[in-house]
């Protein structure tokens, strides 16, 4: 009987951990991202995100659809290093939707000279060969 009351909370146990170890992974990319836009190197911030045509990004010029697109939308908006100032997150919410899918909810604020800019985000991670990756983002 014991045994069989173990096995739930072992279970459970489990779950837990690797749900840890998922958001662990989730905000180490984040933060990669957050060294890789204030060092002013935009392809290696990009390395978060899918690098697919059917990458998804929403932000105040509307819908942009694949990588290499949004990099580009990137690129446009933050030509150069005053443009793109000092990055920072804080993330208000990470629930886990599947063992495939992460739902991050946050704020971003850039720290600039010619003026700071801030708004919120939400950013829908997949599991793709073993990383977590940005395949859908709404920037605000």
């Amino acid at each position: 009987m014991e045994k069989l009351l173990l096995l739930p909370l072992l279970l459970l146990v489990m779950q837990l951990s690797a749900q840890s170890k998922n958001e662990t992974a989730i905000r180490q990319s984040l933060n990669e991202q957050i060294a890789c836009w204030n060092r002013g190197d935009l392809e290696s911030f990009m390395k978060t995100y899918w690098q697919n045509d059917s990458l998804l990004f929403i932000g105040k010029s509307g819908i942009t659809y694949g990588w290499k697109n949004t990099l580009k939308n990137y690129q446009k908006g933050y030509p150069d290093t005053a443009a793109m100032g000092k990055l920072s997150f804080t993330i208000l919410h990470t629930k886990r939707i599947s063992a495939a899918y992460y739902h991050v909810t946050g704020k971003w604020h850039l720290q600039r000279s010619i003026g700071n800019l801030e708004g919120h985000f939400t950013l829908l991670f997949r599991k793709i060969k073993r990383k977590w990756l940005i395949v859908a983002d709404h920037s605000s």
